[in-house]
């Protein structure tokens, strides 16, 4: 940064104002004193790169942009979580100084609660693992109808297991999940994943239920409801199967549901509304792995990648 754009980034931002405010009232070190400086001219840079040339002009999404700005650049945890906390000191002195009114950083996330991803399945990682339950597996249909249902409509695996069979509504290529605190929610059901479920349905399913299914979809050997457990033995042992070096869960089918769906072009509204999210926020974490993608193929088809 050369010494005509600090100059004004500290005159328009009121920086030397904060830095007096730290050595003097807030008795803090000089290294932390620098350190905020550096990270809040950081901010200013971004900020006049956005049109904004003063801190009241500075609104939430400017200071969420800027974070995951400092993510992608790769700059570490510690380091972002001292910008943030920069950031917030910063907006409190000048809340207290009256020079804005309100403080677009009392939302912002640091990336100590930063939500971590699994693995995200490619397509042609999904096919392989869709298609290893081998047909000399007595209970492959019922395998094949639980990674189709995971993937094909983005179930938690506990609403998989509790999955009943009237919430099935095939004619209409719909799923009833009840979801966290029994939120209910429709998803929509692609052809493959009707199929699949209507050959275990009619052909494997009435020779598993012995009347204690209480009329779960998905069964174990014994009858009884799939557990949770037991999903995941399913998953696992399809992705050995399939080859798949990652670890895979029945989570990691969700998320790859929700990526492939935002990767396709899909509205983020939609994806909260199939994944039964109540707040946006939680399915936005998706367009942080959209981003990757995109930049992979940025990477791999343009001549400047």
């Amino acid at each position: 940064m050369n010494a005509e754009l600090r100059a004004r980034i500290d005159r328009g931002f009121r920086l030397e104002t904060f830095r007096d405010y730290l050595a003097l009232e807030a008795g803090s070190s000089e290294n932390t004193v620098e350190a905020y400086l550096r990270d809040l001219r950081r901010l200013g840079e971004f900020a006049l790169s956005k049109g904004v040339h003063a801190p009241d002009q500075i609104a939430r999404g400017h200071l969420r942009d800027f974070v995951y700005l400092q993510k992608d650049l790769g700059l570490s945890p510690a380091s972002i979580r001292r910008s943030t906390s920069a950031i917030r000191t910063y907006f409190a002195f000048l809340v207290g100084e009256g020079l804005v009114s309100t403080d677009p950083s009392d939302r912002l996330e640091s990336p100590s609660r930063w939500r971590t991803l699994p693995e995200v399945l490619t397509i042609a990682e999904v096919e392989a693992l869709l298609a290893a339950p081998g047909q000399e597996h007595r209970l492959a249909w019922r395998d094949r109808a639980l990674l189709e249902l995971a993937y094909g409509a983005g179930l938690r695996v506990s609403e998989l297991c509790n999955l009943g069979l009237t919430d099935l509504i095939l004619t209409d290529q719909l799923v009833r999940v009840f979801g966290k605190g029994s939120k209910e929610r429709l998803v929509p059901l692609g052809r493959g994943v009707i199929g699949v479920v209507s050959v275990y349905l009619h052909q494997l399913r009435p020779e598993l239920d012995r009347g204690a299914s209480r009329g779960r979809v998905l069964l174990n050997a014994r009858g009884d409801p799939l557990s949770r457990v037991g999903a995941w033995g399913i998953v696992r042992k399809a992705a050995e199967a399939a080859g798949l070096t990652k670890p895979v869960t029945p989570h990691t089918l969700r998320h790859s549901f929700a990526t492939h769906l935002l990767e396709g072009g899909a509205d983020l509204r939609a994806v909260q509304e199939m994944l039964g999210h109540a707040d946006l926020s939680t399915t936005q974490i998706y367009t942080h792995v959209d981003r990757e993608y995109l930049r992979s193929v940025h990477k791999q088809y343009h001549p400047r990648g």
